[in-house]
């Protein structure tokens, strides 16, 4: 059996995948930044014959597929392509007509993505599955804005929050990420900026810095740094909206650090 019979046998549920359909890889495309992806995603979408993509993902990357068929099923604020089951029949349609199907998915499909679940409808249905990481927006978005998630001295762990439920709420783990040390990251958490201050408030971190980067690693990124107790306002000011990732914790200080460093040096050398 080859590495990439295993592969697929290892990730099916159900029925057993038929040799005669074809095959679903859900592809991590990064978070933003075109040159953010791997070099086995770049691989995966050279094969595809048919792309199903998200709003998030950058669309020169269908590039890479340009032969293939490539479909846009993503949302943007609030509106939908298709809906969640159309698009699993679309997966299962496309591949059980022998076609390699690539599911992109911006960050990592496995972050507050749908991958697993789509995975294993198509598992479920006889098609052999693959997936490919991707680098992570929670990580990484910070990470281009000299932020780390940890820091010694500062942050000796994180927490990774979806800011919105399913049901359409503020996650309960924020409340409990807010009495801890750690970093706190929240994705899709925009419209419930107030929520969050306030608890934070709440526990006595009005002065905690907070940082929220609007689309992430792209050329019309948009930063706003301020404290919990201000950052409504900053927010505003600069006219930040979703997709945006927020991160709460001391380590945002160290931007300023790197910023002061920097600068020290370049005045050195003036």
């Amino acid at each position: 059996m080859s590495e990439q019979e295993t592969t697929y046998n290892k990730f099916s549920w159900g029925n057993e995948p038929n040799a005669s359909t074809g095959k679903l890889t859900v592809v991590g495309a990064g978070p933003g930044d075109v040159e953010l992806i791997t070099l086995k995603a770049i691989k995966a979408l050279k094969a595809a014959d048919v792309v199903l993509y998200d709003a998030l993902v950058a669309t020169e990357l269908l590039e890479y597929a340009h032969t293939a068929e490539q479909i846009f099923v993503g949302k943007r604020k609030g509106c939908y392509a298709y809906q969640q089951e159309q698009i699993n029949d679309l997966i299962v349609d496309r591949a059980s007509q022998g076609h390699h199907v690539v599911r992109l998915k911006g960050g990592d499909p496995f972050v507050f993505g749908r991958g697993a679940e789509e995975m294993e409808f198509a598992a479920s249905r006889g098609i052999a599955v693959d997936m490919v990481p991707g680098i992570s927006s929670c990580l990484s978005v910070p990470a281009s804005q000299n932020i780390p998630v940890t820091k010694r001295g500062a942050s000796e762990s994180f927490w990774v929050i979806t800011g919105t439920t399913k049901e359409h709420k503020l996650s309960a783990d924020v409340a409990l990420a807010a009495k801890s040390s750690a970093t706190v990251v929240i994705l899709m958490g925009m419209s419930k900026l107030g929520q969050i201050v306030e608890l934070f408030k709440g526990d006595g971190k009005a002065e905690t810095p907070i940082a929220i980067i609007q689309n992430g690693t792209r050329p019309d990124e948009k930063v706003a740094v301020a404290t919990i107790q201000t950052i409504e306002e900053e927010v505003r000011n600069k006219k930040l909206a979703n997709p945006a990732i927020i991160i709460i914790g001391d380590v945002v200080r160290h931007r300023a650090r790197i910023l002061e460093i920097a600068n020290h040096h370049k005045l050195e050398l003036s």
